[in-house]
């Protein structure tokens, strides 16, 4: 999968450009069908996956290590500012604030909901 990575607009938006990475979608278009240019939270993250032909897991799952995480994981993080959206593909961190990172930014809790492209071709 080839990601493109972008840094969130505002600190606000890490949920809108965690999306339009996984969808391809520019980011102002993002937060335009979602009518939101603020937080997302989890209901409007999985509707809009799900809307653009991609599957995400209903099971948060919690992870200490990226050995544990599957290919493709929208990720919530509990970092020292706020919980925090971001994105892991295929061993690469693409997180809306930090950059594309190796690893995990810092975070004390970590979750992960898997995401695959679904049956139609999604991305």
């Amino acid at each position: 999968m080839n990601i493109s990575y972008l840094h969130e607009p505002d600190d606000l938006r890490c949920g809108q450009a965690v999306l339009a990475m996984l969808t391809g979608i520019d980011v102002e278009k993002v937060s335009a069908e979602l009518d939101n240019f603020r937080e997302t939270d989890l209901k409007q993250m999985r509707s809009y996956l799900r809307s653009h032909g991609l599957w995400i897991s209903d099971a948060r799952v919690p992870v200490q290590d990226k050995s544990q995480l599957p290919p493709i994981a929208v990720l919530s993080l509990e970092t020292p500012r706020c919980w925090h959206w971001s994105l892991y593909c295929e061993g690469v961190f693409y997180d809306p604030e930090h950059g594309v990172m190796d690893d995990f930014p810092v975070a004390d809790r970590k979750y992960y909901w898997e995401v695959k492209v679904d049956r139609q071709g999604g991305l």
